[in-house]
């Protein structure tokens, strides 16, 4: 490393992140410090996350039984995500389940879905249809921007690294 640099090797990987925690703990106000990293990391995503959000509202409902409630209730499930240990480390953004959406829990995978959609009951007509949604709505929203983001966490880690390296002068 160059010198100001921080005493560890820093890279956008898992080993590049799990270096950097590893250096937090070893400081006093390690648990501060972490707390403080994975809050710029989700920071540097949320971004992608209200546009997936918007991927999902702007689904059309004509035609496919699937009114606002759905969407919105896909939508509220979206967020970025930072662990900082145990068997994952890393950040991403990511579309939780919806267990109590009309009995979907799948509800964020299905509508993303690229071939199918997913089955419904019907009253009053054929006891099923398919339904299909607006495929790779959550994909779209990080098609063009993913190098931006990923620069954005380096940043936010990077940023981590200097203060840990001018503690340690």
């Amino acid at each position: 490393m160059a010198s100001g640099g921080p005493p560890f090797d820093l890279q956008v990987t898992h080993e590049g992140l799990d270096a950097l925690v590893r250096a937090i703990r070893r400081e006093a106000d390690g648990k501060a410090l972490r707390k403080e990293l994975a809050k710029n990391m989700r920071d540097a995503l949320r971004p992608g996350a209200a546009m997936a959000k918007s991927g999902i509202m702007a689904m059309p409902s004509a035609g496919t039984g699937m009114g606002a409630g759905l969407r919105a209730g896909i939508a509220k499930k979206i967020r970025p995500e930072v662990k900082l240990g145990g068997r994952w480390t890393g950040a991403r953004v990511k579309a939780f389940k919806t267990p109590g959406l009309r009995g979907f829990a799948n509800a964020p995978k299905r509508t993303n879905r690229r071939n199918g959609g997913w089955r419904t009951l019907t009253y009053g007509h054929e006891p099923w249809r398919t339904q299909v949604g607006k495929r790779h709505w959550f994909d779209e929203a990080f098609e063009n921007d993913a190098a931006a983001y990923r620069a954005a966490v380096h940043e936010a880690m990077e940023d981590m690294a200097r203060r840990l390296a001018a503690r340690a002068r």
